[in-house]
């Protein structure tokens, strides 16, 4: 053999342990070269160290971004505090633990006037992403129809008769291209090939990215060989040419966690529950927000002096709380704590006799999948999915990260948990969830929570008129095609209006809504509810009493069924199995009133 073919031959198909232009970048160089006043921002779920660095290096002056996010919370806020958006699009305006809740800056912001909200829900925001990513100028939607959202974004969504002759309307929703994105994933080769890993909270995927005009920041965990992405190239999610730059910032989705499956050697950690209840109680005061803001953003200088305030025995103990069986340690620390007395609240009531329901829709529908939303609707979702379970039933949980088959873990209420990440069978992406399991024609009950809710069974969790802006629609919007959808929410005068002000979800597919006294159901084609069960009130001696006292609180006329039942009391075994779920009592002693 000629010596000069193999000379070629190895010169040029030998593959090398890195490749391309060097893009690693310290972050505040990266942010400093590629974000621009006025540009329209995407922020990933887990992109906080990139956020933290925007703030810092921003801070004092009016750059004017137009923020894309599917959630704001925590860091994404201070991005609101310091003056530096004047629009936001997005789904969900909320604190992240132990469930979705107003936030205290947020609210302020809403009031003031001076920051535009754009409202959409966690899917079709995706999907606006998704054209944005595919080059084409708008995509088809079962989201946002019959909201109240369809008018508000009507210059980005229309209804179009269906060219192919479906018979009905479809909705179609303009593209969506940030001009930059911020993402934070596991790892990358210095020339930005990126996997990102398992975000438990949003399942966004790499949408936000792919659509982004003029590239993508990137931070990681740890920088690799691009030997190492090929031998990984199924987990890559955003190839080199799309990215301007790469930083390490190790624990760079703090305060949330970062799930490591699948890859050897990804060391995960849990959210910091701690921090995030911090975050909130200083929230609800401006001198204790301007303290916290200057502790961790302002007066540190880069992302290492903030892992350094935050302390290796506090990143270690984040790292631990991410193993598999953390759980199985967090139980045995509770069961002391459990009383399984015959005292219930109103809330545990509420949540238990939810389980049931839902348990026996499913029966009767032989539905195959429950969808799960936060907090007590959440809980009543896992009490049926045991319930079910216990009788042999096969049903599959899903929520809408992306995560399908989970079973949810004791002591640990919080939907994101990683105990709960950790049992999943499949771990897909917003996409699957709402796009793909959840529609009328599969074989999915919804359960979910809402701000308020109509005689029609229609949900408001985005504003109340003239006061505040509670949560926004995140998923709701999208679960509310399920086949079948129970409500469960307190039942107050304030909750339970004759018409919601504001539509989040058209409540045509709601056909039960478990309240704090009753149940109220859709009976046949009725499009109102009827109350079907009174809970038991050791207070009022009389079902007259009991009923007289609902109505009043009830924003309709209520009817009434001629068969309405008295609803058992909680078992002992069905109180155990809700307070292992929550043993602090985060969803169930608030508010909490004795029977």
């Amino acid at each position: 053999m000629d010596r000069r073919v193999r000379d070629i031959a190895e010169g040029t198909f030998k593959l090398e342990e890195n490749e391309g232009n060097n893009k690693v970048q310290r972050l505040e160089e990266a942010i400093r070269r590629n974000v621009k006043p006025e540009m329209q921002l995407f922020v990933g779920g887990l992109a906080n160290a990139a956020v933290c660095q925007v703030v810092r290096q921003f801070w004092g002056t009016s750059p004017k971004f137009t923020l894309i996010a599917e959630g704001v919370g925590n860091y994404g806020v201070a991005l609101f505090y310091a003056g530096l958006v004047k629009k936001v699009i997005t789904s969900v305006f909320s604190t992240a633990f132990p469930g979705t809740s107003p936030d205290a800056i947020i609210q302020k912001e809403y009031k003031r006037k001076e920051v535009e909200f754009e409202n959409w829900s966690l899917y079709s925001l995706n999907q606006r992403l998704m054209a944005g990513a595919l080059g084409i100028p708008f995509i088809p939607t079962r989201s946002i129809i019959g909201s109240d959202m369809a008018e508000d974004n009507k210059d980005s969504f229309q209804i179009v008769e269906d060219p192919f002759g479906g018979g009905r309307g479809v909705g179609v929703i303009k593209a969506l291209n940030p001009d930059i994105a911020l993402i934070h994933g596991w790892a990358a080769d210095r020339c930005g090939n990126t996997i990102l890993g398992v975000d438990p909270i949003s399942g966004e995927g790499a949408w936000g990215a792919l659509a982004s005009r003029n590239g993508v920041i990137v931070t990681v965990e740890k920088i690799v060989s691009t030997s190492f992405i090929r031998d990984h190239s199924t987990y890559v999610n955003i190839p080199s040419y799309m990215v301007n730059s790469v930083s390490i910032a190790p624990f760079g989705a703090h305060p949330l966690g970062l799930a490591g499956r699948g890859i050897a050697g990804f060391e995960a950690y849990a959210a910091d529950y701690d921090f995030m209840l911090d975050y909130q109680n200083s929230s609800r005061d401006p001198a204790a927000f301007e303290t916290w803001l200057g502790n961790w953003i302002l007066n540190c200088s880069n992302h290492e002096q903030y892992l350094f305030k935050l302390g290796s025995k506090r990143l270690s103990s984040l790292k631990g709380r991410a193993t598999t069986d953390v759980w199985k340690y967090d139980l045995e620390s509770s069961l002391e704590s459990i009383s399984p007395g015959g005292e219930y609240s109103a809330t545990e009531m509420m949540v238990i006799t939810a389980g049931r329901k839902i348990k026996e829709m499913s029966q009767t529908g032989a539905y195959r999948i429950i969808h799960a939303g936060v907090g007590t609707s959440g809980l009543a979702a896992w009490m049926a999915y045991y319930l079910l379970k216990k009788e042999g039933y096969d049903i599959e949980l899903t929520m809408g990260a992306g995560w399908y088959g989970y079973a949810p873990r004791p002591a640990d209420p919080w939907l994101f948990s990683s105990s709960n990440i950790s049992t999943c069978k499949m771990i897909g992406s917003v996409v699957d969830t709402y796009g793909v399991w959840i529609k009328a024609e599969n074989s999915c009950i919804a359960a979910l929570g809402a701000g308020q809710i109509d005689e029609c069974g229609n949900i408001n969790s985005t504003k109340l008129p003239g006061e505040i802006y509670l949560v926004g629609s995140g998923g709701s919007n999208d679960a509310i095609n399920a086949k079948e959808v129970v409500v469960i929410a307190p039942q107050t005068s304030r909750r339970s209006v004759e018409k919601v002000g504001y539509i989040t979800c058209p409540g045509d597919r709601v056909r039960a809504w478990v309240s704090t006294k009753g149940i109220f159901e859709k009976l046949g084609d009725e499009p109102r509810f009827t109350l079907t069960g009174y809970f038991p009130n050791t207070k009022l001696s009389t079902p007259e009493q009991s009923i007289d006292e609902i109505k009043k609180n009830c924003g309709w006329e209520l009817k009434v069924s001629s068969e309405v039942k008295e609803i058992p009391a909680p078992t002992f075994d069905e109180l155990v199995l809700l307070r292992l779920f929550d043993p602090e009592g985060y969803f169930t002693k608030e508010n909490r009133e004795l029977r």
